[in-house]
């Protein structure tokens, strides 16, 4: 022990000496962390890439990953597995919301509002409001076009519920499971193509229907105009949320593909609403049958015939 420590400080000298002679010396500590070359792990990004990965928060995506596992590692069959699903604040719900109701241009849904906390809570509540507001507001606007009709008896219709609630859920279910299969079988032809987990689709679909809710309330106007007029207008802001939200996955992919994938989903969204509008709203008038007016004076001759 006391040769090493006479050792030791012969070094400490000799190093004193060192400096001593030559005060510019470098010397290195063995504390301090090697600098590593900026562009030792960088790629060079080619202009406009910058944006289109902020539209798609692809640099966040292996932190989505770490989070998404961290979260979703229960066994599937276990109730915590899908509590997972629901973990979501009442701000957080409100905000996403607000966005899907208020686009703002240049703006990714899925990175601003789901990426962080994919959820099916608000997707399944307002698929359910909307069901019921669709079948009361299809009864009530069914009731205020035939009021003041003698022969016309009011009787609600409970088969619209079940027919609401079955278009309704297969769209917000259906649809985004088939948006998503298209895109991992794209994402397998062209390296560029970005494809969205299937509960953030689904979680985009389901906050972008929201928007017809208050439309369907508003439907029970008897103005077939009023009524295009609020269906144009929903459709424009939530079919703005899906362009948006869909458009920067496939854009690098071919210019014809990318163009029909967005163009159907814009084509089955206005189907969704114009088909609901037609079938609960704009259904046509019964004809109702004239009085028949029983005959006092008339009498009947019988023959009989051998």
């Amino acid at each position: 022990i006391a040769s090493l420590v006479m050792y030791l400080f012969a070094e400490f000298d000799d190093a004193a000496n060192l400096l001593a002679a030559n005060p510019d010396a470098t010397t290195i500590s063995i504390d301090e962390p090697a600098e590593i070359p900026k562009n030792q792990h960088s790629r060079r990004q080619e202009p406009g890439r910058e944006e289109d990965d902020e539209l798609l928060g692809t640099d966040d995506s292996d932190k989505t990953e770490l989070l998404a596992g961290q979260k979703k590692s229960a066994p599937f069959w276990t109730f915590e597995y899908y509590q997972t699903f629901f973990d979501v604040d009442t701000y957080q719900v409100l905000d996403r919301i607000k966005g899907s109701v208020f686009p703002v241009p240049g703006k990714n849904f899925v990175r601003l509002y789901i990426r962080s906390n994919p959820d099916l809570y608000g997707p399944f509540w307002i698929c359910a409001t909307l069901v019921f507001t669709i079948a009361v507001s299809g009864n009530l606007s069914n009731f205020f076009i035939h009021l003041g009709k003698p022969t016309y008896h009011y009787v609600p219709e409970f088969r619209k519920v079940s027919i609401a609630a079955t278009t309704i859920y297969a769209y917000a279910w259906l649809v985004p499971l088939a948006l998503w299969g298209f895109l991992m079988w794209r994402n397998s032809k062209v390296m560029n193509i970005v494809s969205y987990s299937f509960l953030e689709i689904v979680c985009v679909y389901g906050y972008s229907l929201f928007i017809y809710i208050p439309t369907a309330i508003l439907w029970i106007i008897p103005q077939k105009v009023v009524r295009w007029v609020l269906v144009v207008f929903s459709l424009c802001l939530s079919g703005s949320v899906l362009v948006m939200t869909f458009w920067p996955a496939v854009r690098d992919d071919n210019r014809r593909i990318a163009l029909a994938t967005v163009g159907t989903i814009v084509l089955l969204h206005a189907l969704l609403a114009v088909g609901c509008l037609a079938y609960f709203f704009d259904a046509p008038e019964l004809d109702f049958p004239a009085p028949v007016i029983p005959a006092h004076n008339v009498s009947t001759v019988v023959t009989k015939s051998r």
